[in-house]
């Protein structure tokens, strides 16, 4: 997977004809957002953080170190290894683009995840 094409993108935002496979990656759906206004392919709330940690970090960038390093522990458990290995399936032959409501893409799950998902 490491030669495929991971961005992160908006759920809000316009579906594009680059975003190949399009999957949600919050556990819980979007607010205000319909379901088929989405244009989504995929909803893997298994790869999101828990709500437990999602809570603790509430957006906050001051904490985004310690959330990544989280998270990825999250990853690594064997429900977050399957939901991994689910993404990687479906970025096996097209590019993947994972979607979240979160407003600070640079600080969001859907970052850390990409960075995963780019290791070999």
């Amino acid at each position: 997977m490491a030669g495929e094409v991971v961005r992160i993108r908006r759920v809000y935002d316009e579906a594009s004809a680059e975003d190949g496979t399009r999957v949600l990656v919050d556990r819980i759906w979007p607010r205000g957002l319909a379901k088929e206004a989405a244009h989504l392919d995929d909803w893997v709330k298994d790869v999101a953080p828990s709500t437990e940690l999602r809570k603790w970090y509430a957006h906050d960038p001051a904490k985004f170190s310690r959330f990544r390093g989280r998270y990825r522990a999250e990853l690594e458990t064997p429900a977050g290894r399957r939901a991994v290995a689910q993404l990687r399936e479906l970025a096996a032959d097209r590019p993947l683009t994972l979607l979240t409501a979160s407003r600070d893409l640079d600080h969001s799950q859907a970052a850390v995840l990409a960075e995963v998902l780019k290791e070999p």
